[in-house]
């Protein structure tokens, strides 16, 4: 890109084709939607589901950022070389959840929830649990409480949109105008999104439109869109005042949203509420890149929300089994006690992952270096499908009363 996003205060990071400043107030974006989602998930956040959808945007943004700056300096898109870079930066964790979730859950779940993490893990390990999770027709709303992978559906979307967007990206940069060539794709394409949600939001199982990859690409994709230089340059127009007053606008309004929308019985939440959701979500996060450092900014880009941001990826991944295994033996404390110990733990196992498993990778330091980060995920990930070969599967019904042996 012919232009890069405004430098945070020391901080810069190094990406295919180049150095790219890295933006504090992205990462706390990222922080607030993974608190959000958290709060929702333990029963004290109606409408933080929503914050998937600003992950979404911040990833289609990001993603398409590096693939067009990569073309830019290259010439082209190594397509190998990012999708081995994505798969070294994202699939160690996940590796390690399985292997660590699969006995856990065997061992202190129940019944339904062990089932049913022997049947999902195959999904989760080809990316593509969402698609089971709609042609089981398992609804998000109802039935989560018995899949400990269910909140991995958000992560099939990504990785299936990590598989295709760098193909588009890739064949647009073959050409002069690819940035206009990638914002008319990345626009029309979410507005295709927007269509199927439309119709297939209106069904009375919801399960389709939420995880269904087309519909919920609409977001992806104002992300990508948001990310071309055409639309950067028209955001670096917008005087600092009033770039600072827009996001601080957009961001309450999300808050407002988080707080009010009722889950699926939002009435408006498949009809464009999503859509206009990510929008707004869209347009703080290529205002925040681009615009001049304001006062919404630096509350971003503060050091609790870019350290949740920091920590996002494995923090999703852990809370979700977390609680189903540790909210039920913590009603004692109350509602709000029983959400705390669960979210000290998530983070805990968030911060062990990143320090241990997902930056020594990623950075290829410590025990990661040379071929053995490799071998020890590859090594790990044998283990964990030996774990799920060798595991018993939970008989439907065990240790329940046998009704025929009754007089």
């Amino acid at each position: 890109m012919a232009h890069a996003a405004p430098v945070s205060p020391g901080r810069a990071a190094q990406v295919a084709g180049g150095r790219r400043p890295h933006v504090d107030a992205l990462d706390g974006l990222r922080g607030a939607a993974v608190a959000a989602v958290l709060l929702f998930h333990a029963g004290l956040l109606d409408g933080g589901f929503l914050g998937v959808d600003l992950f979404f945007a911040l990833s289609g943004f990001l993603i398409t950022a590096i693939l067009l700056g990569t073309a830019q300096g290259e010439g082209r898109v190594p397509l190998v070389r990012f999708w081995t870079r994505r798969a070294r930066r994202l699939l160690p964790a996940l590796v390690c959840l399985v292997a660590v979730v699969l006995p856990a859950i065997w061992a202190w779940g129940t019944t339904a929830q062990s089932r049913f993490a022997s049947q999902d893990a195959p999904w989760v390990a080809i990316q593509a649990v969402n698609w089971h999770y709609v042609a089981e027709q398992v609804g998000y709303w109802q039935a989560s409480g018995s899949r400990v992978f269910a909140h991995l559906w958000s992560i099939g979307v990504e990785w299936q949109f990590y598989l295709v967007w760098p193909l588009v990206v890739a064949a647009a940069a073959r050409f002069r105008n690819a940035q206009h060539i990638v914002l008319a794709v990345a626009g029309a394409g979410a507005l295709v999104s927007l269509a199927l949600m439309l119709q297939l939001g209106a069904a009375v199982d919801t399960t389709r439109a939420y995880e269904g990859t087309d519909t919920r690409a609409a977001a992806l994709l104002l992300g990508a869109a948001a990310a071309t230089e055409p639309v950067r340059r028209r955001a670096r127009r917008v005087p600092g005042r009033v770039a600072d007053g827009v996001c601080a606008a957009l961001l309450l309004g999300l808050g407002v949203s988080w707080a009010l929308t009722k889950g699926e019985e939002a009435p408006s939440l498949f009809q464009g509420g999503l859509f206009v959701h990510s929008l707004a979500a869209t347009a703080l996060i290529v205002l925040l890149a681009q615009a001049p450092p304001g006062r919404v900014a630096a509350l971003a880009g503060n050091r609790v929300p870019v350290w949740l941001g920091e920590v996002s990826y494995s923090l999703y991944l852990w809370h979700w089994p977390v609680y189903l295994l540790l909210l039920p033996r913590l009603t004692v404390l109350g509602e709000w006690g029983g959400a705390a110990v669960a979210i000290a733990v998530s983070l805990v196992l968030a911060e062990a992952s990143r320090r241990f498993v997902e930056a020594p990778v990623r950075f290829r330091s410590g025990w990661a270096r040379g071929r053995r980060g490799p071998v020890a995920v590859a090594a790990l990930a044998v283990g964990a499908i030996t774990l799920w070969a060798l595991l018993p599967e939970p008989v439907p019904g065990e240790a329940t009363v046998d009704v025929t042996q009754l007089t």
